[in-house]
């Protein structure tokens, strides 16, 4: 009888964690629906519907991540001080996603769209810490897996938001399209507060004091290794950011493909992520991370580089596949790293410091915009590989556990 019971505890358990990580995980996958539905189409939309420059696009997206950057790091804070309030903040992410795109709408010149952009920043980046800290801590056992499904949801995202997108600009003007999206977006958050509340799987935050807070973050600070991912995630992240940019711009302009075709080549790239990311989890959690993610950042450089040599339709569409095999896979990796090597009440802080390290790089879309009006977009691609290459060689000099610590407990 006391194994049956025993076992009944552990099944309900096992559901409920479950439960909480689909959850979380259709989550992140609307969040990059409303993400990749602006930066595939919408905004070539806008660009050519005002007649703006890549300079001025450039800038716009920068005004996105720099806003993002401050974004991500106060709320890996509030992650970990108020861990049991993860529900709510997920749900006030999404909710504010959807009232920063309606005010995007609205914007009748640059100066607005600029100022607009700056409050989609804001919504989007207050995801990611709390999130993945839930899932590290419930996830304890499978942490890598856990942390790449999260990613394979946003990759689902990614897939659906250019396609919903193109959809929606064939019989909707871009602005109707942006300010209709804050009504889904007002329900979705109001359905993941409710159906994650009270289901962290903590009583409170990890820090008893932000004191304590502070000396948490000062020895997670002094780690080499989370020192030198987050310069690899900022080198990576500069090169897929500019690419993301200026990709369907060059498409739609330079090779003058409809929006929809470019939606459908942007949704490609993540046909391939979404069954990546769960395998290299799996093998990161079994052979160690950096066993997967050197090769994997020499192929993405390499990818990168092929964007500016390849030509024709089809070629693209091989070149755009074997993007998406990398474009989310290797964040989700780089995190759950910098997690096996933090302590366990800094999980959200350091996913912050994952994703600050990409926000490093907020510049890097303005300068590529600069670049492609001098040079050419194919010069942007160029730029790209660069940087991812030099972030390969600061990773293979970066000492990494060999494979996944023995977790304390599945949480």
């Amino acid at each position: 009888m006391a194994e049956a019971i025993t076992g009944a505890a552990v099944g309900a358990e096992s559901r409920s964690r479950n439960r909480f990580g689909a959850t979380i995980i259709l989550g992140h996958a609307l969040k990059h629906l409303y993400l990749s539905s602006l930066a595939a189409v919408l905004l070539p939309e806008i660009k050519i519907g005002l007649g703006l420059s890549g300079a001025q696009i450039g800038a716009m997206a920068s005004a996105q991540q720099i806003t993002g950057w401050f974004s991500t790091l106060s709320s890996g804070y509030i992650g970990d001080r108020f861990a049991s309030r993860t529900g709510f903040m997920l749900g006030l992410s999404i909710g504010l996603t959807g009232v920063a795109y309606f005010f995007l709408g609205l914007a009748g010149n640059y100066t607005i769209l600029l100022a607009a952009m700056l409050l989609v920043g804001l919504g989007p980046s207050m995801f990611h810490p709390p999130a993945i800290a839930a899932l590290s801590r419930r996830f304890a056992d499978r942490r890598a897996f856990a942390v790449s499904m999260h990613g394979t949801g946003g990759s689902l995202g990614e897939v659906l938001g250019p396609v919903t997108a193109a959809g929606l600009i064939a019989v909707l003007y871009w602005r109707d399209v942006l300010q209709l999206s804050v009504v889904p977006a007002l329900i979705a958050a109001v359905l993941l507060w409710r159906l994650l509340r009270g289901q962290s799987g903590v009583d409170g935050g990890g820090a008893a004091s932000f004191r304590e807070y502070l000396g948490s973050f000062g020895r997670l600070l002094k780690q080499r290794a989370i020192i030198l991912l987050c310069i690899v995630t900022s080198l990576r992240s500069v090169g897929q950011a500019t690419t993301i940019i200026f990709l369907p711009v060059y498409l739609r302009e330079d090779l003058d493909y409809s929006a929809g075709l470019v939606g459908a080549y942007i949704s490609m790239a993540q046909v391939v992520g979404i069954g990546s990311q769960p395998l290299m989890g799996l093998l990161s959690d079994r052979y160690g991370h950096k066993v997967v993610l050197l090769p994997a950042m020499a192929g993405f450089a390499a990818v990168l580089l092929s964007l500016s040599l390849v030509e024709g339709q089809v070629q693209f569409a091989l070149a755009i596949l074997a993007l998406g095999a990398f474009v989310f896979s290797m964040q989700a990796i780089l995190i759950s790293a910098a997690m096996e090597v933090a302590e366990p009440e800094m999980q959200a802080t350091t996913v912050s410091l994952i994703f600050a390290a990409s926000f490093l790089g907020s510049l890097s879309p303005t300068i590529a915009g600069v670049i492609a009006d001098a040079y050419g977009v194919p010069a942007v691609f160029v730029f790209s590989s660069s940087l991812v290459a030099l972030g390969t060689v600061v990773l293979a000099l970066t000492r990494l556990p060999g494979r996944r610590r023995a977790a304390a407990g599945s949480g």
